[in-house]
Formats: structure tokens, C-alpha cells, sequence
């Protein structure tokens, strides 16, 4: 029951991500796309939901079992953003799907190891967003550094896996370089959170 519980939980984030990534192909303004995605980064928080990018930087707090929680993470956030690429295919949202495509393939216009470091970037700022929420009391505060950390890592170009996920997903033209380049994000945004939690641990060693 634990793990169907970390698994529907991921789908949701999932589905809040493929939301957020629809709202922000559907503006031109990219600062503007970019605060409303925050929505979806946002309500995670808010309800607790899985998103990989945002769970994975604790693995060195937990027991064994968490990598197997991980992994299920990572196939509920794809079955959730899969989910929205599938119904904004049977809505007829073509401007959704080809500005997908457009974006999609900016994330795989790069080296491998630029991928790497964009990714582990990506990881660093979703952390930081993450941990500030829980950390913060004040509402509006909390609220802010979430918006902040999202718009910070899209405006800046950083690799987040399962938004790029959504982006190939809803894709038409989606190739299989697109899988190989999610392989690297998901380890980037896995290296970037872990090194700041890893760095925020031996801070406090005495």
C-alpha cells in the first residue's frame, strides 16, 4: 500500500507537471510562461505530491528502501505528464504539441556533458526551492522562493528530466536521442540536489 501511495503520488506530480508545462508553451512571453509554471512546482509542495527532481536530493537521508521509492517516482511522473500529452493530443491542442517539439529539441541541442551540467543545475535550484518551502514559516515568503527557484532555472536554460519528459512526450516528432538526453537529465538533476544536501550535511559536521 506504502509504494502504490509513492507511486499515485508521483503520478500526480506528474500531471501538475504536464499542466505547468502546458501553460508555459502556451504563451509567448517567456518570463510570463515561466512564473506560471511555477504553479505546478508550487502546488506539489503544497500537497506533498512526488516529483523526482524534488524528492531525489533527500536519498542520503533515508534507508535502502528509498531507491526503490525513487523509481517509482520517476514512472509515476511520467505516467502523470503522458496522461496530459495524451489528452492535449485528443483536445487538438496542435499549438501545445508543435511548440513541444520546439522546445524539446533546444534541451537536446547540446553535448552530452553540457546536458550534464545544465541538468545538475537544474537539480541545484529545485533543492534549494524545495528545502526553502519546508524550511520557511511565512506563506508569502515560502511562495516567492518557489516562484523564484522555477523561474530562475527555465529562464537560465537548466534541463528539468520530467519537464523535458512532458515536452518529448507531447512532441510529434519525438526521436530516441530524446530518451539518451533524459537518461542524462535525471542523473544531473539527481548530482545537483544530492551535492547541495551532501554540502548542507557537512556544514553542520563540528
Amino acid at each position: 500500500m506504502k509504494k502504490l501511495n509513492v507511486l499515485t503520488k508521483g503520478i500526480l506530480a506528474g500531471i501538475l507537471i504536464g499542466l505547468a508545462g502546458s501553460i508555459y508553451l502556451s504563451v509567448e512571453n517567456n518570463i510570463l510562461g515561466a512564473f506560471l509554471f511555477s504553479f505546478g512546482l508550487l502546488m506539489i509542495c503544497a500537497a506533498g505530491y512526488n516529483l523526482y527532481t524534488g524528492k531525489v536530493g533527500y536519498i542520503i537521508d533515508n534507508k535502502k528502501g528509498y531507491m526503490i521509492d525513487v523509481l517509482l517516482m520517476i514512472l509515476g511522473n511520467l505516467l502523470g505528464v503522458s496522461l496530459i500529452s495524451l489528452l492535449i493530443s485528443l483536445a487538438g491542442l496542435t499549438n501545445i504539441s508543435e511548440h513541444a517539439h520546439l522546445v524539446s529539441a533546444k534541451y537536446v541541442d547540446h553535448h552530452w556533458y553540457e546536458m550534464l551540467g545544465l541538468s545538475i543545475l537544474c537539480g541545484m535550484m529545485m533543492y534549494l526551492g524545495v528545502e526553502g518551502y519546508k524550511r520557511i514559516k511565512n506563506d508569502i515568503a515560502k511562495t516567492l522562493l518557489v516562484i523564484f527557484a522555477v523561474m530562475i532555472f527555465i529562464l537560465a536554460g537548466f534541463e528539468h528530466s520530467i519537464a523535458f519528459a512532458f515536452y518529448y512526450i507531447a512532441s510529434p516528432k519525438a526521436e530516441m536521442i530524446y530518451l539518451y538526453a533524459f537518461i542524462i537529465m535525471l542523473i544531473g538533476n539527481g548530482l545537483g540536489a544530492v551535492i547541495i544536501n551532501a554540502l548542507e550535511k557537512l556544514s553542520k559536521l563540528k
